[in-house]
């Protein structure tokens, strides 16, 4: 590649190769495998990191230790980049918006970003471009909490009419979920209240607090898309999502007994919020699959996702090479599976720290198996890696993943 008038660029590899060097901020296992994806590219990465000890820090080459929050250090961080991505999605919009003015590619921009960062943001332009949702709407105190469960407490009926679902059926429209809409992730930054008494907690964080019937769904999905900056798109099959205490366990690909009818509906929809909201790079749409067959949008993410990890072994293309593709605006590659299944299980830290040792029992018992360790340190239900199966047996293939990560974490011992 070459800048303007043929010139080389000043930067990248030494010796006048000139492959594109993709600046990726936050030190996270999705920097760490994003950068493994671009290594048979040529692709240089150059990442600002919290601390040397984060995961990607251990194995990207051309490190920057400081706060992402601060402008000066971003600025300093984005010069020799041809494009700044991202681990997560917490970086000042405004510090981005500062970017994208100095000439600095910001894939995705703040614009889009900005719908992942900001739940509130998310949901009103959910709503407008007509995405299903669960009811909500941002509320001021405990009292307003109290209000909206009286507001979502008409029939089920009428609100199925109005394509929404219904909550549980407790008293006055409880219970409620809330939400900050700046910050949460696995759970954290989520109350699931049952009147307004238990509803204080969420408004001391000082922050805007979202509101949203608790939703009656019969399993959660998510559907994975790949957007380029000139418009081409990638779906990845449709997943089933199993939570435990609000961490993702394990994901199945594809999600079992979801009809063709649904699985392309959830694609379209992920596909034409990735077009209308102009995401660049992957995009996750986490959806609630309800009872009389339609999905409605929980979350949002404009990164690498966790609920895209099996196709590193279990697709022709793994969301990493393709967001690293899309944010280069390279040619996408073939999301297919390569196998009838794929199971991807998280592990997660226990009280058993020398997983190493677990190898050579996963290893010898499943020669298929695939182990992805982040280099962290293993603390009690920390995700400190996950594994992935394949194969024809959907059973065989969830037992072997369910297995390995239960060895590798300490709770099963044969």
């Amino acid at each position: 590649m070459q800048g303007g008038g043929g010139a080389p660029r000043p930067y990248g590899y030494p010796g006048g190769v000139t492959f594109p060097v993709v600046g990726m901020v936050g030190g996270g296992q999705l920097a760490r495998m994003t950068h493994e994806a671009g290594i048979p590219l040529g692709i240089r990465f150059k990442l600002l990191s919290d601390t040397p000890q984060d995961s990607a820090a251990q194995v990207v080459g051309d490190v920057v230790i400081g706060d992402y929050r601060d402008l000066d250090t971003l600025r300093a961080f984005a010069r020799g980049c041809d494009v700044i991505t991202f681990d997560h999605e917490h970086v000042p919009t405004e510090h981005l918006r500062a970017l994208e003015a100095d000439g600095i590619p910001v894939r995705p921009g703040p614009d889009a970003l900005v719908h992942a960062q900001d739940k509130g943001v998310m949901r009103a332009k959910l709503t407008e471009i007509g995405a299903p949702c669960p009811r909500h709407r941002i509320v001021a105190d405990p009292a307003d909490v109290e209000r909206f469960a009286e507001e979502i407490s008409g029939s089920g009926a009428q609100r199925l009419d109005e394509g929404r679902w219904p909550g549980d059926g407790q008293g006055g429209g409880f219970p409620v979920v809330l939400k900050t809409v700046r910050g949460g992730y696995d759970g954290k930054g989520v109350w699931v209240v049952r009147s307004s008494k238990e509803a204080a907690e969420p408004f001391r964080a000082g922050v805007p607090v979202l509101a949203e019937e608790k939703v009656s769904f019969v399993r959660e999905l998510a559907a994975n898309i790949v957007r380029s900056p000139h418009g081409q798109a990638v779906a990845y099959p449709v997943v089933e999502s199993i939570q435990v205490d609000g961490v993702c366990d394990t994901v199945i690909a594809p999600a079992p007994g979801l009809s063709e009818e649904l699985s392309g509906q959830a694609q379209e929809l992920a596909l034409r919020i990735a077009r209308e909201l102009d995401v660049v790079g992957h995009l996750a749409v986490e959806l609630f699959e309800t009872a009389d067959g339609r999905v409605l949008v929980n979350e949002l993410a404009m990164r690498p996702h966790n609920s895209g990890h099996w196709t590193q072994d279990g697709a022709i293309t793994s969301q990493f090479a393709n967001h690293v593709r899309a944010v280069l605006d390279l040619p996408l590659g073939d999301p297919r599976p390569r196998a009838t299944w794929t199971v991807m299980a998280n592990v997660l830290g226990g009280d058993y720290p020398d997983m190493y040792s677990a190898y050579l029992h996963c290893m010898a018992r499943d020669p298929q198996l695939k182990i992805h360790m982040y280099g962290k340190d293993v603390k009690p239900g920390r995700k400190v890696g996950h594994v992935n199966t394949y194969g024809d047996d959907l059973a065989d293939v969830r037992e072997r993943a369910a297995h390995a990560a239960g060895y590798l974490r300490g709770t099963i011992t044969e």
